[in-house]
């Protein structure tokens, strides 16, 4: 669609498909679900090229590398993301289901039973990915969803979109392609107007940047489910298994240095900091920066045989930055209580992960630090609906809401009370 817009008519649309969708059968929605699979492999050459042009474009305004690597689509991730839309086939269908059944003393009979939400937004930048993760898992708990992806993958999103209406469309099912909205204009006036729709719009989840999420949580007329902001840590205790430390902490700054579950900030336990660090400076010469404490810069200064790793002394703000670059703090610390102080004051309640062969050490790890996950003995790199068995995300959440890491099926519903009675009345 090309030309102006009328973004309030899209949510219209899109909350009356939503009622009919959240009466759609489980067959129905997994049928539209593998026929949107089909049409993403279909689409395939078509999504491609909209995404190398948007690439072309993103470098030519010189966007930064993170950034970059966030938009650019290949063959594999492509192929991923059909593998991810098939896998919340497999996942069960959270509307309906019944818990918390009880009869009380009065005879009456009550549970309560999950319904969708309604019509879910989702503003989000870089990422196209995320077009048909929301789509999908809206769509897979009864859900339409309203999409205002950013100008910088505005043809990818297109491409993406096209797909998935073929998809649903194709299907054959009463699942209407209304319950997909893709906005297609990237006016930023479109943001604020879109946080206005609170009588249409029932939960409004931004990806993307600090600012971008900052300006969603102040101006939302609805509820909003935000977070993904990772200042992201790793502690490598003094009982840790230096081989499987030194794997743990590569993977999680290096497999995908522009995720929001990356490392940002290494605490090394005093004890184990030369012999850990002399490993780790062979492992990240000629590939990650280091910025270091005080006491760490003089430790990586000291060892010579590797000339190749670029060492800077870090300046406070990097205790606080979500780097997404190849670039790591790293602290030296005297204890596990430092390293959980570091954590408390510098880390946005996303990942943390601490290394270690002490139980006790692990169990205190995980009661006292405050994030979303947290991990002892792997990589902060999981934090990943799709690898959480989530089937792919709507995003992750650094709340405390009842949606808090990655938000799958379940916490895109809500439920209803039902209650059963014989003609009971409440005594005067």
């Amino acid at each position: 669609m090309t030309g102006k817009i009328d973004i309030r008519e899209q949510a219209k649309r899109a909350k009356e498909a939503s009622t009919a969708l959240a009466q759609a059968t489980s067959a129905e929605k997994n049928t539209v679900l593998d026929s949107i699979a089909n049409a993403l492999g279909e689409h395939h050459d078509e999504i491609l090229h909209a995404n190398a042009q948007d690439v072309t474009e993103a470098k030519k305004a010189g966007l930064e590398s993170f950034f970059i690597e966030r938009l650019s689509l290949t063959t594999a991730r492509i192929d991923s993301i059909v593998q991810d839309t098939r896998n919340i086939i497999a996942l069960p269908d959270p509307v309906g289901e019944v818990f918390d059944e009880r009869t009380l003393q009065n005879g009456l009979q009550i549970s309560r039973r999950r319904v969708p939400l309604g019509l879910i937004a989702c503003i989000y930048e870089s990422r196209p990915n995320v077009t048909v993760d929301v789509a999908t898992l809206c769509l897979k708990s009864g859900n339409a969803s309203f999409l205002r992806g950013g100008k910088e993958a505005i043809r990818s999103n297109r491409a993406f979109g096209n797909a998935i209406h073929a998809g649903i469309a194709s299907a054959e099912t009463s699942i209407s392609p209304e319950v997909v909205q893709l906005i297609t204009e990237p006016d930023r006036a479109h943001v604020d107007q879109i946080l206005k729709m609170h009588d249409l719009i029932d939960l409004v989840v931004p990806r993307g940047g600090a600012d971008l999420i900052a300006h969603v949580t102040d101006t939302a007329t609805m509820a909003v489910v935000a977070g993904g902001i990772g200042v992201v840590h790793v502690y490598v205790d003094a009982t840790a298994d230096l081989e499987v430390a030194l794997e743990v902490v590569d993977n999680s700054k290096t497999r995908r240095y522009s995720i929001c579950n990356a490392l940002d900030t290494l605490l090394v336990h005093q004890s184990v900091a030369t012999d850990f660090c002399q490993r780790l400076a062979d492992r990240w010469k000629d590939r990650v920066t280091v910025l270091a404490s005080e006491d760490a810069y003089e430790l990586f200064q000291s060892i010579n045989e590797f000339p190749g790793l670029s060492i800077e002394k870090a300046v406070a703000e990097d205790w606080d930055t979500e780097h997404l670059a190849m670039c790591a703090g790293v602290r030296i610390v005297t204890d596990l209580d430092a390293a959980i102080e570091h954590i408390a004051k510098h880390g946005s309640g996303h990942s943390e992960s601490i290394l270690t062969t002490s139980n006790s050490s692990a169990e205190r790890f995980l009661n006292e630090v405050d994030a979303a996950a947290v991990y002892v003995n792997a990589s902060t790199q999981f934090t990943d609906g799709g690898q959480f068995g989530l089937g792919a995300e709507l995003g992750i959440s650094t709340q405390k809401i009842h949606a808090r890491g990655p938000v799958g099926l379940r916490e895109l519903t809500s439920y209803k009370w039902v209650v059963y009675g014989d003609g009971q009345v409440r005594p005067i």
